[in-house]
């Protein structure tokens, strides 16, 4: 696959829509690794980082994950795919390492001592709604750094929500720890761009103060 020119931040997110076809050619290694290196940067709550993200690129695979995806065809459709979950056992899991970093780079011996006890406070009062709602917050960032480096590096992109969890998990036999969270299809767009379904303007959505005050 060769690669287009590579856009601004700026043009990327104005430029940006969801493909609704690709044509399915081989995305470089290289690249593919820039846009999940860009996941693996986002920020997170407590730096816990709980995301975990499995690629798909054999065509046997994504006909399956197409199935648990309503029969989209963008998922077979598509260069690579990459699955965003969550792992609701990350904080047990990496807390030590999470800490042990943090340390490394110039965390206070006081602030690893409150964390270690705060943490585990903080997510043993989760019930399963509140540490998916969590998750949710958490991946989506990452999954969005993942997107945007995509759209910059040339390739096009569709954000996915239309899953089925259960199927999901059966397909990637995924841990029973892990959320989906969301689906990323990857390539080069095949057909004509989706249209510009616009955006609200700022005195729609963006407040000065407090609500109803316009932002000058």
């Amino acid at each position: 696959m060769s690669r287009a020119e590579i856009k601004s931040l700026a043009q990327a997110i104005r430029e940006r829509r969801a493909s609704q076809s690709f044509d399915g050619e081989p995305i470089p290694q290289d690249d593919l690794r820039k846009i999940l290196e860009a996941g693996l940067q986002a920020p997170s709550s407590y730096n816990l980082q709980p995301w975990r993200f499995i690629v798909v690129q054999q065509p046997e695979q994504k006909r399956r994950l197409r199935g648990a995806c309503f029969n989209q065809a963008k998922v077979e459709e598509a260069s690579a795919v990459i699955v965003a979950c969550g792992d609701a056992d990350a904080w047990r899991k990496d807390l030590d390492d999470v800490i042990n970093s943090g340390l490394r780079g110039g965390m206070s011996e006081s602030l690893a001592a409150a964390s270690r006890e705060s943490i585990p406070h903080y997510f043993t009062e989760f019930n399963s709604d509140q540490m998916h709602g969590w998750l949710n917050k958490q991946v989506m960032v990452a999954f969005t750094h993942m997107l945007l480096m995509a759209e910059v590096l040339g390739y096009d992109t569709a954000p996915m929500e239309g899953f089925e969890q259960d199927k999901v998990h059966e397909v990637l036999r995924l841990p029973m720890s892990y959320w989906v969270v969301a689906v990323l299809a990857l390539g080069r767009i095949q057909g004509p761009d989706k249209f510009n379904g616009g955006r609200f303007p700022f005195s729609h959505t963006v407040f000065c103060e407090e609500f109803g005050k316009p932002l000058k």
